[in-house]
């Protein structure tokens, strides 16, 4: 279809003639019956003319396949996808149904597939009792590996509202974040977080990479012909031989990866709930964690920053909150004071001590306190509106960086925990010279 002439004239049309553009891509696609419902079709013919397929899948199970296989080839036509990637034996493990009438279907306390029943293993926790008695959709079913044994786990996938437990309040009020490599700063109306990010991870890295190193060690024994005298890999395509101890060996690899995952999810789970409970409202800076990456992979790798970040986006538009975000080159508020001053710093330097106005913070702390004041549409800072709030929120922000210093470890990365005469010493000095004579700065100022 891409190669086609229809596809190459709907291309070469302007992008501002939307709807002729679409149209004409559209004519392209059902010309070439590039479409779900057409693979979904392709689907059932040939399940039919293959009798295990049938014998053993539903037809609402076929298409429901063709779909996901579908929507893999429209992410490699625009461009998300490089290829598409194919299931060997052993790897799907989930299958759903497109109803709760027919096919994989739940029914009382269990699942109903063809002749197959399988009971549920139902608990009382208020979760599962919640999704219990809300309208099902349809049911999906999916294999789990734990400590190498199998398991099954049919998903519910139901109509309504998710269940929102007692602890877990979403305050309507406004937070600023800074989301940074090795920690995250939360400033809200009453109350400032300030804490490493996912710290708990670290320990699993030295048990992955003496794991990796085994398995390294196991490949090049079972496999000497495949690697050359300098202990390169030759080219060409090879057959590898895993022996059962290399198999155990990547079991247990695998199994502290899953926990390591799942650990990470809970971890980023609690912190989204923590900044829901201070309000809905977020607003933080647009960072690259592709960047990151070239510099800390391993670190991000594990910590998954941009998982967070989604998963605080799909909460807060839940709640009926946003996520808003603005550029760090345009706001530069890890370089700007309370008082307007700009100075640049090292990433090494922590905490901010302005040299006009003495004002000393915790620098991700301050950051996070100035995002509250940003106009996300302009990307301003209203430097008046911050140190119009400033007043109210100084012993919050106070406490919490004294809070989060004990969490860490005294390095330089983690600034010595604030003395509260010292700190609010300079703080007053701030209000004593803004009550005696105000700086003369705009109240909406755009720092570049």
């Amino acid at each position: 279809m891409r190669n086609s002439e229809l596809y190459q004239q709907a291309k070469a049309i302007n992008k501002a003639n939307k709807k002729e553009r679409s149209t004409a891509f559209q004519s392209c696609r059902e010309a070439y019956r590039f479409s779900d419902y057409d693979l979904q079709s392709f689907a059932n013919k040939t399940a039919i003319a293959s009798v295990w397929i049938k014998s053993h899948l539903d037809a609402n199970t076929i298409q429901k396949i063709a779909t996901r296989a579908f929507k893999a080839l429209e992410r490699m036509m625009f461009g998300k996808a490089k290829k598409v990637r194919f299931k060997q034996k052993g790897q799907f493990a989930s299958l759903e149904g497109k109803t709760n009438k027919q096919g994989i279907r739940w029914t009382g306390n269990g699942v109903e597939w063809s002749k197959l029943k399988l009971p549920g293993i139902i608990t009382n926790d208020p979760v599962i009792l919640h999704g219990l008695n809300s309208k099902i959709k349809y049911v999906r079913l999916v294999r789990r590996i734990l400590n190498q044994k199998t398991y099954w786990f049919a998903q519910l996938v139901c109509e309504g509202e998710p269940y929102q437990k007692p602890k877990n309040i979403i305050s309507d009020g406004t937070v600023g974040i800074d989301l940074g490599v090795s920690t995250v700063a939360i400033v809200g109306d009453e109350k400032t977080i300030w804490t490493p990010f996912a710290v708990e991870l670290n320990s699993k890295q030295k048990e992955i990479r003496k794991l990796q190193r085994k398995m390294n060690r196991q490949r090049r024994a079972n496999n000497p012909n495949n690697f050359n005298s300098n202990g390169t890999v030759k080219k060409g395509s090879k057959r590898w031989h895993k022996s059962n101890r290399y198999k155990k060996t990547a079991a247990k690899k695998r199994e502290i990866e899953r926990k390591q995952a799942s650990q990470c999810k809970s971890s980023h789970g609690k912190l989204v709930n923590q900044t829901l409970k201070l309000g809905k409202h977020i607003k933080t800076e647009k960072v690259s964690v592709k960047a990151w990456q070239k510099n800390w992979g391993k670190s991000i790798g594990f910590k998954s920053p941009s998982s967070f970040q989604s998963e605080l986006k799909r909460k807060a538009e839940n709640a009926g909150g946003c996520v808003l975000m603005f550029s760090t080159r345009k706001t530069a508020l890890s370089q700007t004071c309370l008082c307007g001053n700009k100075q640049k710093k090292s990433l090494s330097q922590r905490v901010h001590h302005c040299s006009v106005c003495g004002l000393k913070m915790q620098r991700d702390i301050l950051s996070a306190y100035l995002s509250r004041h940003v106009d996300p549409k302009t990307e301003t800072l209203s430097i008046q509106s911050a140190r119009h709030g400033w007043l109210g929120m100084e012993k919050s922000l106070l406490h919490g960086w004294r809070n989060g210093s004990n969490q860490f470890p005294r390095t330089e990365a983690s600034p010595k925990s604030p003395t509260v005469g010292g700190t609010e010493e300079m703080c007053s000095n701030l209000i004593a010279r803004e009550e005696s004579e105000p700086f003369r700065v705009n109240e909406t100022r755009s720092v570049s």
